[in-house]
């Protein structure tokens, strides 16, 4: 949303842009400002919008993929446990696949837990965009 400077105040006619007012320089200053707050929170909610939408339909699959993952993922443990039964008792071999997968299912976990780790969810570009947003409204104070 770009801001009309041609519905603000002038400085009168044939006086230079230097001899504007203070409170001329400073609401034209207050409008800007406003509208770039407009304008950046209007895009983060565009953004946020298309997000979530994007989010719900990836959810959706997901959720469906890991129904038949899981599945697929029951009917091997079952295949590995009746295979070992063959060689072992059928306890043994049960007791065997699910230590097993109970190691593997705490390393990932522990690999998981790492990643949610506070230091590793900044949100380093916006922060970087305020920043840049802080540094412009400087410049024109």
């Amino acid at each position: 949303m770009a801001t009309d400077y041609t519905s603000m105040s002038a400085p009168p006619r044939g006086g230079a842009p230097e001899q504007e007012s203070a409170a001329n320089l400073i609401g034209r200053l207050l409008t800007d400002l406003t509208a770039l707050l407009r304008n950046e929170l209007a895009l983060a909610k565009a953004e946020f919008a298309k997000a979530a939408t994007n989010g719900k339909r990836g959810v959706a699959g997901m959720a469906a993929a890991c129904a038949v993952l899981l599945a697929g993922a029951l009917s091997l443990v079952a295949a590995a446990i009746l295979g070992l039964a063959e060689v072992m008792a059928p306890w043994l071999a049960a007791l065997l696949v699910g230590v097993a997968l109970g190691v593997i299912g705490f390393l990932m976990f522990q690999t998981s837990k790492k990643k949610l780790d506070p230091s590793a969810l900044s949100l380093e570009r916006t922060q970087h965009s305020l920043r840049r947003d802080a540094e412009v409204v400087g410049r024109r104070t």
